[in-house]
């Protein structure tokens, strides 16, 4: 019998409850205050994904964070398809209700096409950044975990931008502002997940002692389909 320890579960449900906040929070857009570039609303907890996808992998093997992956799109999708549905009901009845009615269902007529760009930008991204980091782990023989972190953060966010903004944002934002977006939120995502690395070493370490795992991904699978080889 397959055994999930209650530390990985919780992991695994903040890494799903992140990525379909995010998804939701994506079609707002902010100006950065004064500064001449504007974010996604999902910046504020996106990188949060990433930083709970390394330890993952750091701890558990590329494996398991591969079953945590499938897991956030799956519901991630059922979230999509029930906000389509509410979004399908009849107006409500009461005259102040129909504008509530109406701002729910601009922002969830919205979340299918976000949905539908972060399935595949987040199953690439989540998918190399894990690769990434579990090929460095083994090859450097666990040593420099900030530097794995890093280094696989930011090639999976980039992987998870160049999919992720044209699906989502082609034909509502200009090419330049849409290129500028992209690069901004790799940028900020890096500098966020760089803030927060002493903390999510300590976490790291906290885990691998609780848990008496530190796995290193010898002679596996990477195929991301591979979803039950866990």
């Amino acid at each position: 019998m397959r055994k999930f320890s209650v530390t990985f579960v919780w992991m695994a449900v903040l890494f799903c409850v992140c990525l379909i906040t995010s998804n939701i929070f994506e079609a707002r857009l902010w100006k950065v205050w004064s500064l001449p570039f504007q974010l996604t609303g999902g910046v504020v907890i996106f990188p949060v994904s990433y930083i709970i996808n390394d330890c993952l992998t750091e701890v558990y093997g590329y494996r398991k964070a591969r079953l945590v992956i499938w897991m956030g799109f799956a519901l991630s999708f059922f979230v999509a398809l029930t906000g389509m549905l509410v979004c399908a009901l009849p107006d409500p009845m009461d005259s102040g209700a129909v504008a509530m009615a109406e701002s729910f269902n601009s922002l969830f007529s919205f979340v299918p096409r976000t949905m539908a760009g972060s399935l595949l930008a987040f199953l690439a991204g989540s998918t190399v950044n894990s690769w990434v980091l579990s090929r460095m782990k083994v090859s450097s023989e666990g040593k420099r975990f900030g530097v794995r972190a890093i280094m696989s953060s930011v090639v999976g966010e980039c992987v998870d931008s160049l999919i992720f903004f044209p699906i989502v944002f082609l034909g509502i934002l200009g090419a330049k502002t849409m290129i500028t977006l992209m690069i901004t939120q790799v940028v900020v995502k890096t500098l966020y997940e760089i803030i927060v690395l002493p903390l999510t070493s300590v976490v790291v370490k906290r885990v691998k002692k609780i848990e008496g795992e530190d796995t290193f991904d010898k002679n596996i699978s990477y195929n991301p389909f591979k979803i039950n080889d866990i």
